[in-house]
């Protein structure tokens, strides 16, 4: 039975990342950071990277990274869900495990980047369709391009397809899905509007396009695994925001001469979102120790299990607090000064990138 309780390292980090977040990434500062052009605050996130080292956590020490466990991820993630702070945490996370599941040749090169804080991302259907959607990009071989295929093909929805500098392509092949590395230059990419304003999302259109094939279907599954997982712990984060939000407003709001808070029906909604918020922590941390297993050499498919698990039941549930957090904060809750808003759209868009819950479920059932 695995130990399913943060570390005291854990802990200290989440203390620091939040100090931190708490700063630098207040309501004024997510709203800058959403009206820039790279989209999140770029001084914040070298920070992260430089004075806590969030890209590397989960990158191995030879590719100059900290070396650290996905559960140190998770808990970044969490907090950063919790800020609402636009950040590229996500996407270079779920790049790095791509990576970590290819050649050790362009693990080599390309982690070091990665741990360095460059944005990385991954142009996959999978990445907001689920594991086994068709892809879109068709590889073929290449012709004098001094890579080994080239790519034809659009993958919508790309987290941070505009700002990466580390670019990933999943195509089919004749044997299957496969990985390739491709120079952002050489691509077009396309901003496309997104409901959740803290993230950046991108058309990536190929035409031709030289790439070096870097891994197989099992990159691509270890990718949406720690990617499923990933955006568990960002629900979680987002959730507790909006149940910590709700709970400061009903002690203010006041309804008959008496706060709303003290009557017994709001306190028993907020007792059931506070289970929601409870248990999706749980489910999400049991699936980040499952990744950790796996990745030490123990069972991806168990993995695979737990991360779905977590996903299914984190992105109801933040859904639900996020519904309820509009509900109890009355008419301010649908006013653009108000971040309730923000925590609605984020919730929407939990429920959707790598798979909706009822895809997730339907995958637990499958492996049972």
């Amino acid at each position: 039975m695995p130990d399913l309780r943060f570390s005291e390292e854990q802990d200290e980090l989440r203390s620091i990342v939040r100090s931190m977040l708490d700063k630098r990434s207040d309501s004024a500062a997510v709203r800058t950071a959403i009206d820039s052009e790279a989209g999140y605050d770029e001084s914040l996130w070298q920070a992260l990277c430089e004075q806590v080292g969030v890209a590397a956590l989960p990158v191995p020490e030879e590719h100059d990274g900290a070396g650290a466990g996905f559960g140190e991820t998770s808990v970044v993630l969490e907090e950063i869900g919790h800020a609402l702070a636009p950040s590229p945490l996500l996407a270079s996370t779920v790049a790095a495990q791509a990576l970590l599941g290819g050649s050790s040749d362009a693990a080599a090169r390309l982690l070091p980047r990665v741990a360095a804080g460059e944005v990385a991302t991954l142009a996959w259907a999978g990445a907001t369709g689920g594991p086994d959607v068709e892809e879109p990009v068709v590889a073929s071989p290449a012709s004098g391009t001094g890579r080994d295929h080239e790519l034809n093909g659009t993958v919508d929805h790309v987290l941070d397809g505009t700002a990466a500098s580390v670019l990933l392509v999943a195509a089919r092949t004749p044997d299957g899905p496969a990985l390739f590395e491709v120079d952002p230059s050489q691509v077009t990419r396309e901003a496309q509007p997104a409901m959740d304003l803290t993230l950046r999302l991108a058309r990536i259109t190929l035409d031709g396009t030289p790439a070096t094939r870097i891994g197989g279907p099992d990159a691509l599954a270890r990718a949406h695994t720690v990617g499923s997982a990933a955006v568990a712990a960002v629900a979680v984060g987002v959730a507790q925001r909006g149940l910590d939000m709700t709970v400061d407003y009903v002690k203010q709001r006041e309804q008959f001469g008496r706060p709303i808070g003290s009557f017994q029906a709001v306190k028993h909604r907020l007792a059931d979102l506070h289970v929601l918020v409870e248990t999706s922590r749980s489910a999400a941390l049991a699936a980040a120790v499952a990744v950790d297993d796996a990745v030490a050499g123990g069972a991806w498919d168990q993995a695979r299990r737990s991360a779905s698990v977590a996903q299914a039941w984190c992105s109801d549930a933040v859904a639900r607090v996020a519904a309820e957090t509009v509900q109890l904060h009355g008419g301010i809750a649908i006013t653009w000064e108000h971040d309730a808003h923000l925590v609605l759209k984020q919730a929407q868009t939990l429920g959707i990138l790598l798979g909706p819950a009822r895809a997730h479920r339907s995958a637990v059932l499958a492996s049972l």
